[in-house]
């Protein structure tokens, strides 16, 4: 069976209900925003909050991908940089706990923390420190880590490295893997259109969009959107939420309906749908059963607080998939 490997931020997440959004207020955090912190700023909301209830994960957009492939049963790896520190060691144990292979570099900054703020309404506000993460660079990367994989996903928040993206994907195309890459906020792609276009047009077979991200980059409306991205990449997905998502491939769309969910926590949904579709491109089932695979997990994932599911929840998936 194909391998997958991953590459992005690798951050722990950690996950705090809120009781209302006067925390939000009190710490100056646009609700519904990712806003880029240090340190010091990361450490104060995390104890501002520390009376609330918290569960922490190994994240990052493409770690999240990488884990939902391995709960299916894949085998995979993962590149990323760390700290010298606890939540370090607990990245990298989270990980191979569900079989991933880590290949995790050692930064001189603390490891990255993404505090997610969930709100009643289940909107979440990050307060992210990048930290050890984003010391990934080009030359962290060589042939060898790719040996032996099929596929190589990677997250749209690391095209703000250009060098590190430009490598990476050089490196991947030359040894034969499949790319994929899931886009980031819109305001990276915004930044970024150029270069993005470039790597789309030259390296990447799959790419992943929300429609706020479609949009950034093509002007356009999903279905319209879809189709700019059909004819820069093999397989192009827009995801419009509660909408489904629109799959185009040499020309041809395909809607893949929502499945409903009782919506709690949308952290991962989108990362979790990649891991869905992909699995259903390395166990070769058409793209109609990739979107749907796709969907399953997503919306199971919203159904929960973060992106990790329980191992019931995992089970429920595969047997679904193995009965469809």
């Amino acid at each position: 069976m194909a391998k997958v490997l991953g590459m992005g931020n690798a951050l722990v997440d950690i996950m705090t209900n809120l009781e209302d959004d006067l925390i939000l207020e009190r710490f100056n955090l646009p609700k519904g925003s990712m806003q880029l912190v240090d340190h010091s700023f990361s450490n104060t909301v995390n104890e501002g909050t520390k009376h609330l209830k918290k569960q922490i994960a190994s994240g990052g957009s493409a770690a999240n991908s990488i884990h939902g492939l391995a709960r299916l049963g894949i085998e995979t790896g993962f590149i990323g940089k760390v700290g010298q520190d606890e939540f370090g060691e607990f990245f990298k144990t989270d990980m191979e706990h569900v079989g991933i292979r880590p290949m995790l570099l050692s930064g001189n900054s603390a490891t990255g923390k993404a505090i997610a703020l969930i709100s009643p309404d289940s909107e979440r506000t990050f307060a992210t420190f990048l930290g050890a993460a984003v010391e990934l660079s080009a030359n962290d990367i060589s042939q060898e880590q790719f040996d032996g994989y099929d596929y190589f996903h990677i997250e749209g928040y690391l095209v703000q490295n250009h060098a590190l993206i430009e490598k990476a994907v050089r490196l991947a195309k030359q040894k034969g893997l499949k790319i994929s890459l899931d886009m980031a906020s819109y305001n990276v792609v915004e930044e970024n259109l150029e270069f993005l276009g470039m790597i789309l047009r030259e390296f990447v077979d799959i790419v992943f969009a929300n429609e706020e991200e479609a949009k950034a980059f093509t002007g356009k409306e999903p279905e319209n959107a879809v189709s700019d991205f059909g004819r820069l990449c093999e397989i192009a997905i827009v995801k419009v939420g509660k909408n489904g998502s629109i799959i185009s491939n040499n020309g041809n769309h395909r809607r893949i309906s929502p499945i409903q969910a009782k919506s709690i926590d949308t952290t991962g949904a989108g990362d979790l749908y990649a891991a869905g579709f992909i699995y259903g491109l390395v166990n070769n089932y058409s793209l109609d059963k990739c979107g749907s695979f796709g969907s399953l997990i997503a919306a199971k994932t919203i159904e929960v607080i973060g992106p990790k599911m329980s191992d019931n929840a995992w089970d429920t998936i595969r047997k679904i998939i193995i009965n469809s």
